[in-house]
């Protein structure tokens, strides 16, 4: 069957307009344009465009998805496959955070007695679950289960204020990265803040702080796309100025 875009949008539940951008940046291509000037998409277009629905919901950034579903390896079984298993995950998590507004109804209406650790608990998780399910083959291959299991037991073990400290960390990470790559300069006063902060950031999840460690993270900043991606979501090559303003940091690249 053959669908014009307002066909295709509506079966899809999406915006004409996002088709026609998803043409524009050549995530998703028509099947042809037919003699009145209308794009017209086939069943091929159709399962692709599930395909890019899936890794949106999973918030994969387009440009990750057009690598990904453009690839002449890309294997569509197997990535349905992938998605059943992080969409599993994600309702997990679902799961996890609605018990816990239920708890805390029961506990804000005296039936029960919550502890402020317990408030924070399905926070924490979700937390390990979300790193898991996208750095996690990545991680253990890199640093051993042992490793990542202590990080994850020391998230779980956090009080509420190490947990507030954290969230508060990781944002003034990524303005003063921002501010610092106006700069130009990874080894000036703003660029080297960040990266002392990153140390501090890290340090909440790791045993033992090493320099070479810290090197080794920010160059899987730069190594893996899904990383690069978050750290230069308004600057490109701001992963890079980071690795070099760490390395700098950890005195393993000269001024």
């Amino acid at each position: 069957m053959e669908y014009t875009v307002q066909q295709l949008a509506k079966l899809a539940g999406v915006t004409g307009r996002t088709l026609r951008y998803y043409d524009e940046i050549g995530i998703l291509k028509p099947a042809r344009i037919n003699s009145s000037g209308y794009r017209i998409y086939g069943s091929k277009e159709v399962d692709k465009l599930q395909q890019i629905l899936f890794y949106r919901e999973l918030e994969v950034d387009l440009e990750t998805i057009k690598k990904i579903v453009n690839s002449p390896s890309f294997d569509d079984i197997q990535a349905l496959k992938e998605h059943r298993e992080k969409l599993l995950a994600k309702r997990m998590q679902l799961d996890l955070l609605i018990a816990n507004v239920e708890k805390t109804l029961a506990a804000k209406k005296g039936r029960i007695i919550m502890s402020d650790k317990e408030k924070f608990e399905a926070f924490k998780q979700q937390l390990i679950d979300e790193n898991e399910r996208k750095y996690g083959k990545e991680i253990r291959e890199k640093y051993g289960d042992e490793q990542v299991d202590r990080s994850n037991q020391k998230v779980k073990n956090m009080t509420p204020e190490q947990y507030a400290e954290v969230e508060r960390l990781g944002q003034e990470i990524l303005d003063l990265l921002d501010a610092a790559f106006l700069t130009g300069d990874p080894a000036g006063e703003l660029a080297q803040k960040a990266a002392d902060l990153h140390r501090q950031w890290l340090s909440y999840f790791w045993d033992r702080y090493t320099k070479e460690a810290h090197a080794g993270v920010a160059q899987m900043y730069v190594d893996d796309e899904r990383f690069a991606a978050y750290y230069e979501r308004k600057h490109p090559g701001a992963a890079k100025f980071f690795r070099d303003a760490i390395l700098i940091y950890t005195g393993l690249k000269n001024n």
